[in-house]
């Protein structure tokens, strides 16, 4: 009896933990990461904003090149759509909603499956004396206590897919 109470009381500190630490926690959360192309910002630019040449380079088409993917609307302006359903990959939208030619090209991201969720996610180009630099970032809400802690790990989560993403974008352009 006196193992099952200790076993309880620990149970309880822990979701306290969880419920209390959760609260305290910020309710937004960015990330971002940076590389520099040896090329023009033009190009690089337009291998970011144009979802068909999007396709050539990021990381979740490489997870699963068989997810079905639509891409719609004209190429590199506002409205520019992708769309995708896949096993590993879940389903969602990808929509431009800033385009400034050669400096930035942002998006809304909404997450369909496997569990509903939005995200801001964007490119900055800028020129260098070494080429283009470009940070890809992403951020979003976190409302719920479990989407609080999400967020404090993104960073984490989403580091493999950044820097893969950035390198393929890297020898794309440079090609």
């Amino acid at each position: 009896m006196k193992a099952l109470r200790i076993l309880l009381s620990i149970i309880v500190i822990l979701l306290a933990l969880f419920f209390i630490g959760g609260m305290l926690l910020p309710k937004t959360y960015k990330i971002s990461r940076t590389v520099i192309i040896n090329a023009t910002d033009s190009l690089v630019y337009m291998n970011v904003a144009d979802m068909n040449n999007f396709l050539r380079w990021n990381p979740w088409t490489k997870i699963e090149p068989e997810a079905k993917v639509t891409i719609s609307g004209v190429p590199a302006q506002t409205g520019h759509l992708w769309e995708w359903k896949g096993k590993k990959t879940g389903s969602g939208t990808m929509e431009l909603i800033q385009a400034q030619p050669y400096s930035l090209a942002e998006f809304q991201l909404h997450f369909l499956e496997p569990f509903e969720s939005q995200a801001i996610s964007g490119f900055t180009f800028k020129k260098t004396a070494e080429g283009t630099e470009v940070e890809w970032y992403m951020s979003g809400k976190a409302n719920s206590i479990p989407d609080r802690w999400m967020g404090l790990s993104m960073d984490m989560m989403m580091d493999k897919d950044f820097t893969s993403g950035l390198q393929a974008l890297k020898e794309l352009s440079e090609k």
